[in-house]
């Protein structure tokens, strides 16, 4: 291991000649010598010496090939200060890179909020849920059968989430404050899937079986396939936007990414993994599933809240047509995740059933359709979990489990009495 001592300690060997020598007589600045040496051109400090070695000079060489008026170019219209109406969600001609003046607050407050949320999946204790899983009664058929699938889905639907975020969605979206937390949500998803990954590793799984089980099992195949569907286009690295059939297309993007895979798809496995804790099985799991709600619930506010400021600066955008695309997309969301149910719990399991499982999906997709201004297809449905509401909630402190975690705090400082 390196010591700070062995450099801080004075050499004893050195010749006093030598150490008086090695002083300056004068600061640098003052010496005429130093102020001669530091005089000469751009022009001096590009020329080819016969001292270079031949990757220097090459190197050299090229720079004098360099089209500065090509990068002066890309730069245009990033001359002059932003102000904040040359700011917009997609399409917008101001610097990126201009982080200041704020257009959307809530962008950078959700972006704060996200780095005060931080975890990380080895601050949960999974001890109890290895020997529960291990022991032969500890769980019955449908319960495990419950924590692999959801174990299996998730564990693809947050890379897909990723990979549309930081391919497509970042990309097209030109407000640097909206990017600034696109960038937190990419690392949160990455968080997710390393949950997932923790999660399988530590129970022991076999990790081929729930890493595939996208490809194997119809009822989470078609959801994955669904997802994929609304992002081959934008994540062509040709796409743009700027006419009314791309910004559509941009548009559908996030209402698919946003409002069906984070806002429906996810609720399922959530409130059945969550119900299992609340029932002391599988807490450690259960723990893990809880902050990553917390994550995706702000992430599907964020979402929702870019797609109508969209919607308010683009209103040709939301025309019929596209509200009833819209509309569809969402009940789509939902049957699938109905028929997920259905997969996922053929019989009554931890106080709930497939048909409840129905109703509060049903609840979901109303609410989903009124985030975006449109209107509920299932009137009279009430939720049968209220509870899960309870859990989403950043700011209350939470009973759970073995373990009282008090707020969402920054990694390393959870609270644990």
């Amino acid at each position: 291991m390196l010591s700070w001592d062995d450099f801080d300690s004075e050499d004893t060997t050195t010749a006093p000649a030598a150490k008086a020598a090695a002083q300056p007589s004068a600061p640098l600045t003052d010496s005429p010598v130093m102020e001669n040496i530091a005089e000469g051109s751009v022009e001096d400090a590009r020329q080819i010496s016969a001292d270079d070695s031949d990757a220097i000079a090459r190197a050299k060489a090229a720079l004098d090939e360099l089209d500065i008026q090509e990068g002066l170019d890309d730069l245009e219209g990033s001359a002059a200060r932003v102000q904040v109406g040359d700011k917009q969600m997609i399409n917008a001609r101001a610097d990126l890179n201009q982080l200041v003046p704020f257009k959307y607050e809530w962008a950078w407050q959700k972006y704060l909020d996200g780095c005060a949320n931080h975890w990380m999946p080895q601050e949960v204790n999974m001890t109890a849920d290895i020997a529960l899983w291990k022991s032969a009664d500890g769980l019955t058929e449908d319960e495990r059968r419950i924590v692999k699938r959801n174990l299996g889905f998730f564990s693809t639907a947050d890379s897909l989430v990723a990979n549309n975020l930081v391919l497509a969605v970042y990309r097209l979206i030109t407000n640097p404050e909206c990017r600034q937390y696109i960038l937190r949500q990419a690392f949160e998803e990455a968080i997710h899937t390393h949950a997932y990954q923790y999660c399988i590793e530590s129970l022991g799984m076999d990790e081929g079986e729930i890493f595939n089980m996208y490809h194997e099992i119809p009822s989470v195949a078609k959801k994955a396939s669904w997802g994929l569907k609304y992002t081959r286009s934008i994540s062509d690295p040709t796409f743009t936007t700027g006419t009314v059939e791309t910004d559509k297309e941009l548009l559908r993007n996030l209402i698919a990414y946003y409002c069906v895979l984070e806002g429906i798809f996810f609720y399922c496995g959530f409130t059945q993994i969550l119900s299992m804790g609340r029932r002391n099985k599988m807490t450690g799991t259960a723990e893990q599933f809880q902050y990553i709600l917390r994550d995706e619930s702000m992430h599907l506010n964020f979402g929702i809240d870019v797609i109508n400021q969209i919607k308010i600066e683009n209103p040709h955008l939301w025309d019929d047509a596209m509200k009833d695309e819209a509309t569809q997309m969402i009940l789509q969301g939902a049957q699938l995740e109905i028929e997920y149910a259905r997969d996922t719990m053929p019989r009554g399991v931890l106080g709930m059933n497939a048909a409840m499982m129905e109703d509060y999906l049903k609840f979901i997709a109303n609410r989903r359709l009124t985030q975006i201004g449109l209107k509920e297809q299932y009137p009279g449905t009430t939720n049968p979990f209220p509870w899960m509401s309870e859990i989403m909630d950043l700011k209350k402190e939470k009973n759970f489990f073995e373990t009282r975690v008090i707020e969402y705090q920054t990694g390393g400082a959870l609270s644990w009495d």
